[in-house]
């Protein structure tokens, strides 16, 4: 089993990496591979739409998006973590993920999906459902916990004493351990659910 961990805050061990490494304590437990990879402090422009990727098979801007694209096919979960900056997610990491997802065309039906969320206060639940969006487009069942996915800190180490937030990334990371596990063993015994032709229905025509 491996995780990916995105971790989208352009301080490297700050607030946001904090729920990440609690998170890493309990793979680490369960004997899962994960690995954390910032990106929220590399020059990530947002995605252009010019479609390149569906002849190259890559994003036409050859950076950390396609570094870190073979990692994403071989996971078995995803984690995307962002401070909240005026109730969204940090711009890099959403250019990165537009570009990441739409630039890559192996199935992701499946991977475990889990988003994380790190405020001084308010815009949690509002950029918790934006970055989640990823993960419903792309087949990918969402992880929960006991709560929604944040960690309250703004000051370098504040999020190491919210008690609460902390219990809910290890939460997070136990239950996306059993789903991972649940999954691999529905794909052998089962296989992935069928798939339908897709049918895109333009408003304008």
């Amino acid at each position: 089993m491996k995780v990916l961990m995105i971790n989208g805050s352009p301080h490297r061990e700050g607030n946001t990496y904090i729920a990440l490494h609690e998170m890493e304590k309990i793979f680490r437990q369960e004997e899962v591979e994960s690995e954390i990879i910032q990106v929220g402090n590399k020059p990530v422009r947002g995605c252009i739409a010019c479609r390149s990727c569906a002849e190259k098979g890559k994003c036409v801007f050859d950076d950390c998006v396609n570094e870190i694209a073979p990692k994403f096919e071989a996971c078995d979960g995803l984690v995307i973590a962002s401070p909240v900056y005026f109730a969204s997610a940090n711009g890099t990491l959403v250019s990165f993920l537009d570009r990441l997802f739409f630039s890559t065309s192996f199935d992701k039906t499946m991977k475990a999906g889990a988003s994380v969320v790190v405020a001084r206060r308010g815009g949690l639940t509002a950029t918790f459902d934006e970055l989640n969006k990823y993960f419903t487009i792309s087949g990918m069942p969402i992880v929960s916990s006991q709560y929604w996915n944040g960690v309250h800190g703004r000051e370098p180490e504040e999020a190491s004493r919210d008690a609460e937030g902390l219990q809910t990334m290890r939460t997070l990371a136990r239950n996306m351990v059993f789903l991972m596990k649940a999954i691999a063993l529905g794909r052998e015994k089962y296989g992935l659910p069928e798939k339908e032709a897709f049918e895109p229905t333009n408003f304008i025509r």
